[in-house]
């Protein structure tokens, strides 16, 4: 079978995972092979919780996990200013914080456990697409003040020395940031949480979560897991097993693309290892490949369209960007879900019933999902309450499919008024 995303196709040598046949019991079961799933189950491992169970409907990281752009920066969906209008001072910084954290930490499991997933700890570029600079200006100056975080001017013709393109106006860089290959990630999280004790079962679709005494009983098609806690971190591919919790969440695609290696071509167009995205609500993200391949992401919507499809949307974006890449080959393009809150920031609690979520982390959600593992795994490890500090972002429902309306139309709107703005830029 032809891989469907370059990640699958340049991904190194991976052991499939067994499907859970039979009966067993085990502290933790987990449902879910993305991101948020296999970092609590690293993160348990790590704090001496080693009977674990996680089950994975497809393949590891077969869903946004394993399809996004590689980015690893801090930060939520929502933005900073909402975040600090929402919580106040204290409890923004410490939400935020945690991302930083998790930043920290990404690179340290890749350290310590010599993941090799071709991290490039090159910082991210926030590429203006206007030429009016105080979004930058206010953005930067919240950042300092509020947060203790410190990114770095870049004027106009030091943006365009780096991004050889006329689409720009001034930037920001942020440096505590880096890409990676995100199955190679995952599947080296894996690695490191089975040497630990972790059991890991792919093509192991649950069925149903139901009680049993003061625990849960997990069914899938060949098997079941008799676990003292559950789990269930599904993310945009809905699993069904809860209805509260498949309620709060609106999957929402966004598109991503590979071009055929560029050998020098790439430098005609960017002169850095950096990760880019632009100012505006519907952005483009990309990224340089080890093998100068360039990697274009952006689009959001509730269409999960086809390689073909996506192959001409992101071309011409890619095109108005860097006109000198006419011609380029596009060797892959996917599409991916991600799962998205009201509120557009992470759920992560439980009732108090041994039943814990974890879900909603939009398009960043490489650093939130680790913030999630590790307070989750805090919780069940040891008891901590730090996860509490999500507790004003509930499971508040998205009313489908009235809600995808309102998302696309939402996305809609905020894409004519960056056009809008372009136009009277002239």
């Amino acid at each position: 079978m032809t891989p469907s995303t370059w990640y699958a196709a340049s991904a190194r040598a991976f052991d499939a995972l067994p499907l859970l046949d039979g009966a067993r019991e085990a502290r933790v079961a987990i449902v879910g092979g993305g991101y948020a799933g296999v970092c609590l189950a690293l993160g348990l491992a790590e704090r001496g919780v080693r009977d674990v169970v996680l089950l994975e409907r497809d393949g590891i990281g077969h869903g946004a996990s394993g399809r996004n752009g590689g980015f690893v920066f801090a930060g939520y969906s929502l933005g900073e200013d909402a975040l600090l209008e929402q919580l106040g001072v204290r409890q923004a910084r410490n939400l935020y914080g945690a991302t930083i954290d998790a930043v920290d930490l990404i690179r340290r499991r890749i350290a310590r456990y010599a993941i090799e997933c071709d991290a490039v700890d090159a910082g991210v570029i926030w590429a203006n697409w206007f030429r009016d600079p105080a979004v930058l200006r206010a953005r930067q100056r919240l950042l300092r003040e509020t947060y203790g975080v410190e990114w770095e001017w870049m004027p106009e013709q030091r943006l365009r020395s780096l991004i050889h393109s006329d689409r720009y106006h001034d930037g920001l860089f942020e440096p505590n940031a880096l890409h990676l290959h995100p199955l190679d990630y995952l599947h080296g999280m894996v690695h490191a949480a089975q040497g630990l004790g972790v059991g890991f079962h792919e093509h192991s679709r649950v069925r149903n979560v139901v009680r049993d005494g003061a625990g849960w009983r997990v069914r899938t098609d060949a098997g079941e897991v008799r676990a003292q806690t559950v789990v269930l971190a599904c993310g945009g591919y809905l699993a069904h097993l809860n209805r509260k919790v498949d309620r709060a969440v609106l999957p929402i695609a966004t598109y991503v693309m590979v071009t055929e290696p560029l050998g020098d071509r790439l430098r005609e167009s960017l002169n850095t290892e950096a990760a880019i995205y632009d100012t505006r609500f519907a952005f483009d993200y990309y990224r340089p490949l080890k093998d100068t391949r360039l990697l274009w992401g952006g689009r959001i919507s509730i269409r999960n369209r086809s390689p073909e499809a996506v192959k001409r949307l992101l071309k011409r974006d890619l095109l108005r960007v860097f006109p000198q890449l006419e011609g380029v080959k596009i060797d892959y393009a996917w599409s991916g879900l991600m799962s998205y809150a009201r509120h557009q920031m992470p759920q992560l609690g439980t009732h108090g019933d041994s039943l814990w979520w974890m879900q909603a982390f939009g398009g960043h959600g490489t650093a939130p999902t680790c913030v999630a593992g590790e307070l989750i795994a805090s919780a069940i490890a040891q008891g901590d309450g730090g996860w509490r500090e999500f507790g004003r972002y509930g499971l508040e429902g998205v009313h489908r499919p009235f809600g995808y309306l309102g998302a696309q139309a939402q996305y809609w709107w905020f894409e004519a008024k960056d056009r809008w703005k372009s136009m009277l830029e002239g």
